[in-house]
Protein backbone atom coordinates (compact mmCIF):
# COMPACT_ATOMS: atom_id res chain seq x y z
CA UNK A 1 0.00 0.00 0.00
CA UNK A 2 2.54 2.59 -1.29
CA UNK A 3 5.69 3.19 0.12
CA UNK A 4 5.37 2.53 3.69
CA UNK A 5 2.43 0.41 4.74
CA UNK A 6 1.10 -2.84 4.04
CA UNK A 7 -2.38 -3.99 3.31
CA UNK A 8 -3.42 -7.60 4.64
CA UNK A 9 -6.00 -9.35 3.66
CA UNK A 10 -7.90 -11.69 6.08
CA UNK A 11 -10.77 -14.26 5.82
CA UNK A 12 -12.99 -12.29 8.22
CA UNK A 13 -13.59 -10.11 10.81
CA UNK A 14 -12.13 -12.16 13.25
CA UNK A 15 -9.28 -12.52 11.39
CA UNK A 16 -8.18 -9.06 11.60
CA UNK A 17 -8.97 -8.31 15.03
CA UNK A 18 -7.07 -11.60 15.86
CA UNK A 19 -3.97 -9.76 13.89
CA UNK A 20 -4.85 -6.22 15.65
CA UNK A 21 -4.54 -8.03 18.68
CA UNK A 22 -1.06 -9.27 17.75
CA UNK A 23 0.52 -6.64 16.60
CA UNK A 24 -0.19 -4.22 19.29
CA UNK A 25 0.87 -6.48 21.87
CA UNK A 26 4.18 -7.28 19.93
CA UNK A 27 4.50 -4.48 17.18
CA UNK A 28 6.76 -4.71 14.29
CA UNK A 29 9.77 -3.00 13.54
CA UNK A 30 8.93 1.01 12.67
CA UNK A 31 5.13 0.46 12.76
CA UNK A 32 3.38 2.86 13.95
CA UNK A 33 -0.51 3.10 12.55
CA UNK A 34 -3.00 -0.09 12.42
CA UNK A 35 -6.36 0.77 10.74
CA UNK A 36 -8.77 -2.60 10.71
CA UNK A 37 -11.05 -2.77 7.72
CA UNK A 38 -13.90 -5.20 7.38
CA UNK A 39 -11.78 -7.68 6.22
CA UNK A 40 -8.09 -6.54 6.17
CA UNK A 41 -5.44 -4.45 8.21
CA UNK A 42 -3.26 -1.43 7.27
CA UNK A 43 -0.35 -1.44 8.88
CA UNK A 44 1.83 1.68 8.49
CA UNK A 45 5.44 2.41 9.05
CA UNK A 46 7.71 4.99 10.01
CA UNK A 47 10.24 4.15 7.08
CA UNK A 48 9.94 2.23 3.76
CA UNK A 49 8.54 -1.45 4.18
CA UNK A 50 10.84 -3.94 4.04
CA UNK A 51 10.53 -7.45 2.63
CA UNK A 52 11.12 -9.13 6.37
CA UNK A 53 8.30 -7.21 7.63
CA UNK A 54 5.76 -8.02 4.93
CA UNK A 55 7.27 -12.16 5.40
CA UNK A 56 6.03 -11.06 8.89
CA UNK A 57 2.62 -10.35 8.39
CA UNK A 58 2.26 -13.18 6.01
CA UNK A 59 3.11 -15.25 8.39
CA UNK A 60 1.35 -14.04 11.59
CA UNK A 61 -1.92 -14.02 9.10
CA UNK A 62 -1.93 -17.44 8.75
CA UNK A 63 -2.12 -18.41 12.42
CA UNK A 64 -5.80 -18.99 13.95
CA UNK A 65 -6.24 -15.64 16.19
CA UNK A 66 -5.91 -16.49 20.01
CA UNK A 67 -9.11 -16.08 22.38
CA UNK A 68 -9.33 -12.74 23.15
CA UNK A 69 -9.20 -11.30 26.89
CA UNK A 70 -12.65 -11.19 28.45
CA UNK A 71 -13.53 -7.49 28.58
CA UNK A 72 -17.17 -6.05 30.39
CA UNK A 73 -19.05 -4.87 27.10
CA UNK A 74 -19.61 -1.39 27.21
CA UNK A 75 -23.65 -0.85 27.36
CA UNK A 76 -25.58 1.68 25.48
CA UNK A 77 -29.04 3.12 26.56
CA UNK A 78 -31.18 3.66 23.20
CA UNK A 79 -34.32 5.30 23.19
CA UNK A 80 -35.89 3.65 20.07
CA UNK A 81 -38.05 5.97 18.37
CA UNK A 82 -36.06 6.08 15.08
CA UNK A 83 -37.41 7.43 11.95
CA UNK A 84 -36.71 4.58 9.76
CA UNK A 85 -38.03 1.95 12.78
CA UNK A 86 -41.04 1.22 11.22
CA UNK A 87 -39.39 0.75 7.73
CA UNK A 88 -36.91 -1.55 9.47
CA UNK A 89 -39.63 -3.64 11.20
CA UNK A 90 -41.55 -3.97 7.44
CA UNK A 91 -38.43 -4.86 5.88
CA UNK A 92 -37.27 -7.31 8.47
CA UNK A 93 -40.30 -8.79 9.05
CA UNK A 94 -39.92 -8.21 12.75
CA UNK A 95 -42.22 -5.32 13.28
CA UNK A 96 -41.35 -2.87 15.55
CA UNK A 97 -41.07 -4.62 18.62
CA UNK A 98 -39.23 -7.46 17.70
CA UNK A 99 -36.47 -5.45 15.86
CA UNK A 100 -35.82 -3.63 18.93
CA UNK A 101 -35.90 -6.95 20.63
CA UNK A 102 -33.07 -8.41 18.12
CA UNK A 103 -31.01 -5.21 18.48
CA UNK A 104 -30.94 -5.83 22.19
CA UNK A 105 -30.46 -9.34 22.39
CA UNK A 106 -27.65 -9.35 19.71
CA UNK A 107 -24.20 -9.06 21.00
CA UNK A 108 -22.07 -6.95 18.72
CA UNK A 109 -18.51 -6.06 18.47
CA UNK A 110 -16.54 -2.86 17.16
CA UNK A 111 -15.30 -4.51 13.64
CA UNK A 112 -13.39 -0.95 12.26
CA UNK A 113 -13.50 2.71 12.78
CA UNK A 114 -14.06 5.53 10.25
CA UNK A 115 -16.55 7.83 8.47
CA UNK A 116 -16.14 9.81 11.15
CA UNK A 117 -14.24 9.88 14.72
CA UNK A 118 -15.25 7.88 17.05
CA UNK A 119 -17.87 5.98 14.45
CA UNK A 120 -17.42 2.51 15.17
CA UNK A 121 -19.02 -0.15 12.50
CA UNK A 122 -20.48 -2.64 14.90
CA UNK A 123 -20.76 -6.64 13.61
CA UNK A 124 -22.09 -10.27 15.14
CA UNK A 125 -25.60 -8.54 15.70
CA UNK A 126 -29.02 -10.90 14.69
CA UNK A 127 -28.70 -11.63 10.58
CA UNK A 128 -32.14 -10.61 10.56
CA UNK A 129 -31.36 -7.54 11.01
CA UNK A 130 -29.42 -6.57 7.90
CA UNK A 131 -31.23 -4.02 5.60
CA UNK A 132 -30.00 -2.03 2.94
CA UNK A 133 -29.08 1.85 3.07
CA UNK A 134 -31.65 4.09 2.25
CA UNK A 135 -32.03 5.01 -1.31
CA UNK A 136 -31.37 8.53 -0.60
CA UNK A 137 -28.96 9.90 2.18
CA UNK A 138 -30.26 12.50 4.62
CA UNK A 139 -28.20 15.73 4.24
CA UNK A 140 -28.41 15.70 8.74
CA UNK A 141 -28.18 13.00 11.20
CA UNK A 142 -28.41 14.37 14.64
CA UNK A 143 -25.49 13.16 17.39
CA UNK A 144 -26.43 10.13 19.06
CA UNK A 145 -28.98 8.17 16.67
CA UNK A 146 -28.63 4.62 16.60
CA UNK A 147 -28.26 2.79 13.08
CA UNK A 148 -28.55 -0.02 10.46
CA UNK A 149 -26.62 -0.46 7.76
CA UNK A 150 -26.41 -4.21 5.83
CA UNK A 151 -24.51 -6.41 8.15
CA UNK A 152 -23.17 -3.19 10.94
CA UNK A 153 -24.99 -1.67 13.61
CA UNK A 154 -23.26 1.93 14.15
CA UNK A 155 -24.04 4.95 16.23
CA UNK A 156 -23.42 8.65 14.75
CA UNK A 157 -20.99 10.86 17.34
CA UNK A 158 -21.84 13.84 15.73
CA UNK A 159 -24.19 15.85 12.86
CA UNK A 160 -23.44 14.83 9.93
CA UNK A 161 -25.30 13.70 6.45
CA UNK A 162 -25.89 9.68 6.49
CA UNK A 163 -27.65 6.86 4.62
CA UNK A 164 -27.71 4.45 6.83
CA UNK A 165 -31.67 3.61 9.00
CA UNK A 166 -32.32 5.03 12.37
CA UNK A 167 -34.10 3.07 14.74
CA UNK A 168 -33.20 4.88 17.80
CA UNK A 169 -31.27 8.09 19.93
CA UNK A 170 -28.66 7.49 22.50
CA UNK A 171 -27.40 10.39 24.52
CA UNK A 172 -23.60 8.60 25.33
CA UNK A 173 -21.00 10.75 24.34
CA UNK A 174 -19.04 8.71 21.73
CA UNK A 175 -16.45 11.23 21.02
CA UNK A 176 -15.04 13.73 22.64
CA UNK A 177 -10.95 15.20 21.85
CA UNK A 178 -10.37 16.21 25.50
CA UNK A 179 -11.23 13.03 27.10
CA UNK A 180 -8.92 10.07 27.41
CA UNK A 181 -9.01 7.83 25.43
CA UNK A 182 -11.18 10.17 22.90
CA UNK A 183 -13.27 7.56 21.61
CA UNK A 184 -15.87 5.59 23.29
CA UNK A 185 -15.68 2.26 21.19
CA UNK A 186 -12.66 0.95 19.72
CA UNK A 187 -11.66 -1.92 17.45
CA UNK A 188 -12.35 -5.50 18.84
CA UNK A 189 -14.51 -4.05 21.89
CA UNK A 190 -17.63 -5.84 22.78
CA UNK A 191 -21.05 -3.53 22.99
CA UNK A 192 -24.67 -3.95 24.04
CA UNK A 193 -27.69 -2.30 24.09
CA UNK A 194 -30.34 -1.80 26.17
CA UNK A 195 -33.48 -0.43 25.72
CA UNK A 196 -34.86 2.69 27.61
CA UNK A 197 -37.82 4.90 27.77
CA UNK A 198 -36.18 8.33 28.29
CA UNK A 199 -32.60 8.85 27.52
CA UNK A 200 -29.59 9.46 30.03
CA UNK A 201 -26.33 11.25 30.36
CA UNK A 202 -23.56 9.20 29.51
CA UNK A 203 -22.69 5.41 28.71
CA UNK A 204 -21.98 2.50 30.77
CA UNK A 205 -19.44 0.11 30.07
CA UNK A 206 -20.79 -1.96 32.90
CA UNK A 207 -23.91 -1.18 35.33
CA UNK A 208 -21.74 1.46 37.77
CA UNK A 209 -19.88 4.06 35.18
CA UNK A 210 -23.06 5.43 33.56
CA UNK A 211 -22.89 9.62 33.86
CA UNK A 212 -19.05 10.01 33.92
CA UNK A 213 -18.97 11.29 30.26
CA UNK A 214 -19.03 15.07 29.09
CA UNK A 215 -21.85 16.33 27.22
CA UNK A 216 -21.12 17.02 23.64
CA UNK A 217 -20.22 20.45 21.72
CA UNK A 218 -18.71 22.17 25.35
CA UNK A 219 -16.97 24.53 23.54
CA UNK A 220 -16.15 24.10 20.19
CA UNK A 221 -16.08 25.91 17.33
CA UNK A 222 -17.40 25.69 13.98
CA UNK A 223 -14.87 24.55 11.71
CA UNK A 224 -12.90 22.96 14.49
CA UNK A 225 -12.99 20.97 17.68
CA UNK A 226 -9.85 23.71 19.44
CA UNK A 227 -10.56 27.14 20.76
CA UNK A 228 -9.58 29.86 19.07
CA UNK A 229 -5.28 30.86 18.78
CA UNK A 230 -5.57 34.05 20.98
CA UNK A 231 -2.06 34.69 22.80
CA UNK A 232 -2.08 35.31 26.78
CA UNK A 233 -1.93 38.99 27.71
CA UNK A 234 1.94 40.45 28.02
CA UNK A 235 3.01 37.80 25.42
CA UNK A 236 5.70 39.29 23.78
CA UNK A 237 6.48 36.79 20.38
CA UNK A 238 3.38 36.48 18.62
CA UNK A 239 1.93 36.51 15.17
CA UNK A 240 -1.11 39.07 14.47
CA UNK A 241 -3.31 37.82 11.28
CA UNK A 242 -4.87 41.42 9.74
CA UNK A 243 -5.97 38.94 6.16
CA UNK A 244 -6.05 35.28 6.35
CA UNK A 245 -6.18 34.92 2.68
CA UNK A 246 -8.98 32.24 1.15
CA UNK A 247 -7.88 30.29 4.09
CA UNK A 248 -5.00 29.98 6.48
CA UNK A 249 -4.79 27.05 9.17
CA UNK A 250 -2.29 25.45 11.38
CA UNK A 251 -0.06 22.53 10.35
CA UNK A 252 2.53 20.08 11.49
CA UNK A 253 3.43 16.99 10.39
CA UNK A 254 -0.21 15.41 11.90
CA UNK A 255 -1.07 12.94 14.60
CA UNK A 256 -0.34 9.63 13.75
CA UNK A 257 -1.74 6.57 16.85
CA UNK A 258 -5.51 7.38 16.35
CA UNK A 259 -6.32 6.26 12.58
CA UNK A 260 -7.88 2.92 14.59
CA UNK A 261 -10.92 5.49 16.10
CA UNK A 262 -11.18 7.23 13.08
CA UNK A 263 -9.18 10.27 13.03
CA UNK A 264 -6.94 10.21 9.97
CA UNK A 265 -3.10 11.44 10.52
CA UNK A 266 -3.81 15.48 8.35
CA UNK A 267 -1.17 17.76 8.74
CA UNK A 268 0.76 19.63 6.28
CA UNK A 269 -0.70 18.84 2.50
CA UNK A 270 2.83 19.49 1.35
CA UNK A 271 4.98 18.04 3.51
CA UNK A 272 8.06 18.70 2.08
CA UNK A 273 7.53 22.41 1.63
CA UNK A 274 6.28 22.12 5.75
CA UNK A 275 9.54 20.80 6.71
CA UNK A 276 11.65 23.22 4.03
CA UNK A 277 10.50 25.96 6.02
CA UNK A 278 11.21 25.28 9.14
CA UNK A 279 14.68 23.94 8.19
CA UNK A 280 15.34 27.66 7.00
CA UNK A 281 14.49 29.07 10.11
CA UNK A 282 15.61 26.40 12.69
CA UNK A 283 12.88 24.62 13.73
CA UNK A 284 12.24 21.16 14.41
CA UNK A 285 10.95 19.65 11.01
CA UNK A 286 7.69 19.08 12.78
CA UNK A 287 6.99 21.91 14.16
CA UNK A 288 3.58 23.91 13.53
CA UNK A 289 3.35 26.02 10.63
CA UNK A 290 0.93 28.42 9.00
CA UNK A 291 -0.70 26.95 5.51
CA UNK A 292 -1.93 29.58 3.23
CA UNK A 293 -3.88 28.63 0.29
CA UNK A 294 -3.62 30.77 -3.11
CA UNK A 295 -1.41 33.39 -1.03
CA UNK A 296 -3.31 36.98 -0.61
CA UNK A 297 -2.51 36.94 3.39
CA UNK A 298 -1.11 39.63 5.64
CA UNK A 299 0.39 39.14 8.85
CA UNK A 300 2.00 41.77 11.33
CA UNK A 301 4.61 41.06 13.86
CA UNK A 302 4.17 41.02 17.77
CA UNK A 303 8.30 41.02 19.04
CA UNK A 304 11.38 40.40 16.57
CA UNK A 305 10.66 37.50 14.35
CA UNK A 306 12.45 35.03 12.09
CA UNK A 307 10.26 33.43 9.50
CA UNK A 308 10.31 31.87 5.96
CA UNK A 309 7.77 31.18 3.16
CA UNK A 310 8.46 27.84 0.83
CA UNK A 311 5.87 25.81 -1.37
CA UNK A 312 4.01 28.03 -3.91
CA UNK A 313 5.81 30.19 -6.11
CA UNK A 314 4.38 33.69 -4.06
CA UNK A 315 5.68 37.48 -4.22
CA UNK A 316 6.75 38.54 -0.80
CA UNK A 317 6.07 42.21 0.37
CA UNK A 318 7.34 43.90 3.97
CA UNK A 319 6.22 47.34 5.40
CA UNK A 320 7.78 48.38 8.75
CA UNK A 321 5.94 49.51 11.57
CA UNK A 322 5.62 52.99 9.87
CA UNK A 323 4.12 51.74 6.79
CA UNK A 324 7.14 51.84 4.41
CA UNK A 325 8.22 49.04 1.88
CA UNK A 326 11.56 47.66 2.65
CA UNK A 327 13.37 48.22 0.17
CA UNK A 328 14.57 44.62 -1.24
CA UNK A 329 11.77 42.15 -1.52
CA UNK A 330 12.55 38.78 -0.11
CA UNK A 331 11.79 35.54 -1.77
CA UNK A 332 10.57 32.42 -1.13
CA UNK A 333 12.96 30.06 0.71
CA UNK A 334 15.27 32.35 1.94
CA UNK A 335 15.26 33.75 6.10
CA UNK A 336 13.26 36.81 6.75
CA UNK A 337 13.61 39.02 9.91
CA UNK A 338 10.45 40.51 11.13
CA UNK A 339 10.85 43.94 13.59
CA UNK A 340 7.90 44.37 15.89
CA UNK A 341 5.18 46.36 14.10
CA UNK A 342 5.67 45.23 10.87
CA UNK A 343 4.22 43.40 8.63
CA UNK A 344 4.95 40.34 5.69
CA UNK A 345 2.26 40.19 2.91
CA UNK A 346 2.00 37.02 0.47
CA UNK A 347 0.60 37.99 -2.70
CA UNK A 348 -1.21 35.43 -5.30
CA UNK A 349 1.61 32.52 -6.48
CA UNK A 350 2.15 32.47 -10.10
CA UNK A 351 2.65 29.14 -9.67
CA UNK A 352 1.05 26.11 -7.22
CA UNK A 353 -1.05 26.14 -4.49
CA UNK A 354 0.08 26.04 -1.06
CA UNK A 355 2.20 28.42 0.93
CA UNK A 356 4.20 27.58 4.32
CA UNK A 357 5.06 30.45 6.45
CA UNK A 358 7.32 29.52 9.21
CA UNK A 359 8.72 31.23 12.81
CA UNK A 360 11.70 30.61 14.66
CA UNK A 361 10.11 28.69 17.80
CA UNK A 362 7.01 27.00 15.99
CA UNK A 363 3.19 28.16 15.95
CA UNK A 364 2.61 27.68 19.72
CA UNK A 365 -1.38 26.32 19.76
CA UNK A 366 -2.32 23.37 22.10
CA UNK A 367 -1.84 19.77 20.28
CA UNK A 368 -4.91 17.88 20.12
CA UNK A 369 -4.52 14.21 20.09
CA UNK A 370 -0.62 14.98 19.65
CA UNK A 371 -0.76 17.63 16.89
CA UNK A 372 -1.52 20.87 16.68
CA UNK A 373 -3.24 20.12 12.50
CA UNK A 374 -6.39 21.66 11.42
CA UNK A 375 -8.15 18.49 10.17
CA UNK A 376 -10.61 19.56 7.85
CA UNK A 377 -12.42 16.75 7.36
CA UNK A 378 -12.86 15.39 10.99
CA UNK A 379 -13.21 19.17 12.75
CA UNK A 380 -10.42 18.37 14.69
CA UNK A 381 -7.93 20.80 15.83
CA UNK A 382 -7.68 24.68 15.57
CA UNK A 383 -10.10 26.39 13.51
CA UNK A 384 -9.24 28.18 10.37
CA UNK A 385 -7.66 31.56 11.21
CA UNK A 386 -9.51 34.67 11.08
CA UNK A 387 -8.95 38.21 10.79
CA UNK A 388 -7.21 39.94 14.09
CA UNK A 389 -6.83 36.70 15.97
CA UNK A 390 -3.21 35.98 17.39
CA UNK A 391 -1.28 33.41 16.50
CA UNK A 392 1.44 32.23 19.74
CA UNK A 393 4.87 31.69 18.84
CA UNK A 394 6.99 29.11 20.84
CA UNK A 395 10.48 30.13 22.54
CA UNK A 396 12.96 30.38 20.19
CA UNK A 397 15.46 27.90 21.75
CA UNK A 398 16.06 25.52 18.07
CA UNK A 399 18.63 24.82 16.32
CA UNK A 400 20.83 26.88 13.58
CA UNK A 401 19.13 28.43 10.66
CA UNK A 402 19.77 26.48 7.38
CA UNK A 403 20.23 27.81 4.10
CA UNK A 404 18.52 25.87 1.65
CA UNK A 405 19.24 25.18 -2.15
CA UNK A 406 16.94 27.41 -4.34
CA UNK A 407 13.79 25.71 -5.02
CA UNK A 408 10.93 25.87 -7.70
CA UNK A 409 8.10 24.22 -8.43
CA UNK A 410 7.88 22.14 -11.79
CA UNK A 411 6.30 23.78 -14.96
CA UNK A 412 4.01 20.50 -15.79
CA UNK A 413 2.34 18.17 -12.35
CA UNK A 414 4.39 14.41 -13.18
CA UNK A 415 2.96 12.32 -10.63
CA UNK A 416 5.12 9.19 -9.98
CA UNK A 417 2.52 6.34 -9.18
CA UNK A 418 2.87 2.64 -7.60
CA UNK A 419 0.47 -0.21 -8.27
CA UNK A 420 -2.55 -0.56 -5.79
CA UNK A 421 -4.06 -3.25 -4.06
CA UNK A 422 -6.87 -3.69 -6.19
CA UNK A 423 -5.42 -2.60 -9.23
CA UNK A 424 -6.58 -6.55 -10.52
CA UNK A 425 -10.14 -5.14 -10.49
CA UNK A 426 -9.49 -3.05 -13.27
CA UNK A 427 -8.71 -4.27 -16.99
CA UNK A 428 -4.83 -5.47 -18.27
CA UNK A 429 -2.18 -2.47 -18.71
CA UNK A 430 -4.71 -0.32 -17.13
CA UNK A 431 -1.66 1.72 -14.97
CA UNK A 432 -0.17 2.13 -18.67
CA UNK A 433 -3.24 3.63 -19.91
CA UNK A 434 -3.56 6.25 -17.11
CA UNK A 435 0.11 6.61 -17.60
CA UNK A 436 -0.60 7.82 -20.88
CA UNK A 437 -3.43 9.94 -20.61
CA UNK A 438 -3.56 13.21 -19.57
CA UNK A 439 -5.89 14.42 -16.11
CA UNK A 440 -7.06 17.60 -15.65
CA UNK A 441 -7.60 19.12 -11.66
CA UNK A 442 -11.29 19.19 -10.70
CA UNK A 443 -12.85 22.45 -9.14
CA UNK A 444 -14.08 20.00 -6.54
CA UNK A 445 -10.75 19.33 -4.60
CA UNK A 446 -9.47 19.78 -1.48
CA UNK A 447 -6.92 19.39 1.73
CA UNK A 448 -9.24 16.11 1.93
CA UNK A 449 -7.81 15.02 -2.32
CA UNK A 450 -8.09 16.31 -5.57
CA UNK A 451 -10.09 15.03 -7.92
CA UNK A 452 -8.43 14.02 -11.99
CA UNK A 453 -11.17 14.16 -14.40
CA UNK A 454 -9.90 12.18 -17.92
CA UNK A 455 -10.87 9.70 -20.03
CA UNK A 456 -12.04 7.26 -17.49
CA UNK A 457 -10.87 4.02 -16.20
CA UNK A 458 -12.14 0.33 -17.03
CA UNK A 459 -13.27 -1.56 -14.74
CA UNK A 460 -13.54 -5.40 -14.73
CA UNK A 461 -14.73 -6.54 -10.86
CA UNK A 462 -18.21 -5.00 -10.46
CA UNK A 463 -18.13 -6.58 -6.72
CA UNK A 464 -18.55 -3.87 -4.05
CA UNK A 465 -15.34 -3.69 -2.00
CA UNK A 466 -15.39 -4.10 2.06
CA UNK A 467 -14.14 -1.43 3.94
CA UNK A 468 -10.15 -0.95 4.05
CA UNK A 469 -7.95 1.55 5.27
CA UNK A 470 -6.35 4.12 3.57
CA UNK A 471 -3.07 5.96 3.30
CA UNK A 472 -2.25 9.19 1.72
CA UNK A 473 -1.64 9.44 -2.11
CA UNK A 474 -4.10 6.43 -2.49
CA UNK A 475 -5.54 6.60 -6.08
CA UNK A 476 -9.28 5.84 -5.64
CA UNK A 477 -11.84 5.59 -8.79
CA UNK A 478 -15.12 6.15 -8.16
CA UNK A 479 -17.98 4.80 -10.07
CA UNK A 480 -17.98 8.14 -11.96
CA UNK A 481 -14.73 6.94 -13.36
CA UNK A 482 -12.81 9.97 -12.21
CA UNK A 483 -9.53 9.14 -9.99
CA UNK A 484 -9.36 10.77 -6.64
CA UNK A 485 -6.00 11.25 -5.04
CA UNK A 486 -5.86 11.48 -1.46
CA UNK A 487 -3.70 14.25 0.59
CA UNK A 488 -3.65 15.12 4.43
CA UNK A 489 -7.21 15.19 5.48
CA UNK A 490 -8.54 11.90 3.26
CA UNK A 491 -11.22 9.70 5.38
CA UNK A 492 -9.40 6.31 7.57
CA UNK A 493 -11.19 4.10 5.23
CA UNK A 494 -13.35 4.09 1.95
CA UNK A 495 -15.09 1.26 0.23
CA UNK A 496 -13.87 2.58 -3.76
CA UNK A 497 -11.16 0.28 -5.60
CA UNK A 498 -7.39 1.69 -4.80
CA UNK A 499 -6.09 1.34 -8.64
CA UNK A 500 -2.24 3.14 -7.54
CA UNK A 501 -0.77 5.00 -4.78
CA UNK A 502 1.84 8.02 -5.01
CA UNK A 503 4.99 8.07 -3.60
CA UNK A 504 5.81 10.32 -0.90
CA UNK A 505 7.30 13.25 -2.67
CA UNK A 506 4.48 12.98 -5.27
CA UNK A 507 1.90 13.86 -2.58
CA UNK A 508 3.15 16.49 -1.99
CA UNK A 509 3.51 18.44 -5.72
CA UNK A 510 -0.27 16.91 -6.12
CA UNK A 511 -0.99 18.97 -3.04
CA UNK A 512 0.73 22.07 -5.02
CA UNK A 513 -2.03 21.11 -7.99
CA UNK A 514 -4.08 23.90 -8.88
CA UNK A 515 -7.86 23.28 -10.47
CA UNK A 516 -7.64 23.10 -14.37
CA UNK A 517 -3.87 21.79 -13.85
CA UNK A 518 -2.90 19.21 -16.39
CA UNK A 519 -1.36 16.27 -14.29
CA UNK A 520 0.40 13.14 -15.90
CA UNK A 521 1.09 9.82 -13.89
CA UNK A 522 4.20 7.96 -14.00
CA UNK A 523 3.53 4.32 -13.57
CA UNK A 524 6.60 2.59 -11.34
Amino acid sequence: MGERAVLVETADTAGTLGLLAALRADPLPHQVELVPGARSLLVRFADPVRPRWVASLAQRSGVAPDSPPSVDPVTLDVVYDGDDLDEVGALTGLGRAGVVTAHTGSPWQVAFCGFSPGFGYLTGGDPRLAVPRRDTPRARVPAGSVALAGEYSGVYPARSPGGWQLIGRTSAVLWDPRREPPALLRPGMPVRFRAVHQAVTGASAGPTAAGTCTAPGTGHRAGGTGSAPTAAPGIDRALIVRRPGMQCTVQDLGRLGVADIGVSPSGAADRGSAMRANRIVGNDPGAAVLEILLGGAEFEARGTLLLAVAGAAVPIEIRGGDGAAHPEAPVVDRPIALSAGARIRLGHPTRGLRSYLAVRGGIDVPPMLGSRSTDTLAGIGPAPLGAGETIPVGADHWGTPHAVPAFSLPDGVELRALPGPQLDWFAPGTLETIGAAEWTVSPASNRVGIRLVGPGVNRVVAAELPSQGLVRGAIQVVPSGELVVFLADHPVTGGYPVVAILTDDSVDLAAQARPGDRVRLRPE
